[in-house]
């Protein structure tokens, strides 16, 4: 299910990102917390800050939208 997103509108302020993320690049504490993955999902705002990160792709979606954001899947 995709969410539709009106790009003419002048405030995108709640467009936000979702990407793989490396575990291997995380904190190695953070590390830790995630058990037997390679990759997790993150969710950044439009200006690159990490706002979450959770374990799979579907979750980041809904969790953004839960949120009254406007996901878009970034490779």
């Amino acid at each position: 299910m995709n969410t539709k997103f009106d790009f003419n509108r002048s405030d995108i302020s709640r467009l936000v990102y979702i990407r793989p993320v490396d575990v291997a690049d995380l904190p190695s504490d953070m590390q830790e917390q995630v058990e037997g993955r390679d990759k997790i999902y993150g969710v950044h705002s439009s200006d690159g800050l990490c706002l979450a990160l959770v374990k799979d792709r579907q979750l980041a979606f809904a969790l953004a939208r839960q949120n009254d954001f406007a996901p878009v899947g970034v490779h």
